[in-house]
């Protein structure tokens, strides 16, 4: 039964990030996610007792990996190595959680108001011990005197528009999706920049 539980849980949590990507919190019913889905209203309301839980699980998938995606930052010291794995799994987020990052992306852009405090808080820890991380590589020689939060910023938006700006990019690089291989392009690419562009060494360098 469990099995069971999570698989309908995990197929409603997927139908109804792409129906508040798509369509917004406030235009999205459970009726449209249940029919979408291709499961009864009922069904629905039996995981999600209503539409603020299903919409705070729905936030839940994204934001639980873009936490854990700064363990590199905050683990390793070697600032090329660390970089290097944050900016893959910062990608690797957006590539599988892209209807989730869209939802979240929304969500912040009207404030955050709906998110839980416990995740703005450990957002904001996070964002924090990143900034610090990067200081202190500047300071240790390991890093240009760039400004960190713009450099954490940078790398958000570089990151994240690969979900949220999908269709753009689609159209642009005349795809329906992006395949694994533009992702690992991408993670090349924006790695190479950050560490040329921020003069970012390792220990041996130094």
């Amino acid at each position: 039964m469990t099995r069971i539980r999570q698989k309908n849980q995990a197929l409603i949590i997927q139908v109804a990030s792409e129906q508040f990507a798509t369509h917004g919190y406030s235009a999205t019913k459970m009726v449209d996610i249940a029919r979408a889905a291709d499961i009864p209203k009922a069904n629905v309301f039996y995981y999600f007792s209503s539409k603020d839980k299903l919409y705070f699980a729905v936030l839940e998938t994204v934001t639980k990996p873009l936490l854990a995606a700064s363990r590199p930052i905050e683990e390793l010291d070697d600032p090329v190595e660390a970089l290097t794995r944050y900016i893959q799994t910062k990608l690797m987020i957006s590539r599988d959680h892209p209807h989730a990052s869209r939802v979240f992306a929304s969500e912040v852009m009207s404030g955050g108001q709906a998110l839980p405090d416990d995740i703005r808080e450990e957002l904001f820890l996070q964002s924090q011990m990143i900034i610090g991380k990067f200081t202190s590589w500047s300071e240790q020689g390991l890093m240009d005197k760039v400004s960190a939060h713009h450099m954490m910023f940078m790398i958000w938006s570089a990151t994240q528009t690969y979900a949220d700006f999908s269709w753009q990019i689609c159209n642009v690089m005349n795809k329906n999706a992006l395949t694994h291989d533009d992702y690992d392009d991408a993670a090349q690419f924006l790695t190479q920049l950050v560490i040329k562009g921020c003069g970012v060494k390792s220990h041996t360098q130094v």
